[in-house]
């Protein structure tokens, strides 16, 4: 019987070290970096935006949901959730932003495109 008992308990142990890593840990930021162009202008600007709070640039208000950093033993990578509008309170984008993939889903507008650069 104790021998069973110590058996099983150095199982458990094992298996909690050696269990895999997992792979979807990210790091909760309070901002997100994003790069903002005005298509008409020709201008590029980078503003920093912080979780649920509006930033108004030009002619759109930002704003950052939530902002996460990959794991950092991970290859590194940012993912921030933005809504855009418009002047008019209309809007114009809602979703996820992927730092390393900038053309899966970034705001492309007829006037402006952003980006997301970074969380902080």
């Amino acid at each position: 019987m104790n021998r069973k008992i110590v058996f099983f308990a150095l199982f458990c142990a094992l298996t909690v070290c050696f269990a895999p890593r997992n792979s979807f840990a990210y790091i909760e930021k309070d901002a997100a970096i994003l790069r903002v162009m005005n298509k008409a202008a020709g201008k590029t600007q980078i503003i920093s935006a912080k979780k649920d709070k509006d930033v108004r640039i030009e002619g759109l208000t930002i704003k950052v949901r939530n902002c996460k950093q990959s794991d950092p033993f991970d290859a590194e990578n940012y993912f921030a959730f933005v809504e855009i509008y418009t002047k008019s309170e209309q809007r114009i984008f809602s979703g996820w932003m992927n730092r390393n993939e900038p053309g899966q889903n970034p705001l492309q507008d007829d006037a402006y495109d952003v980006w997301l650069e970074k969380c902080e």
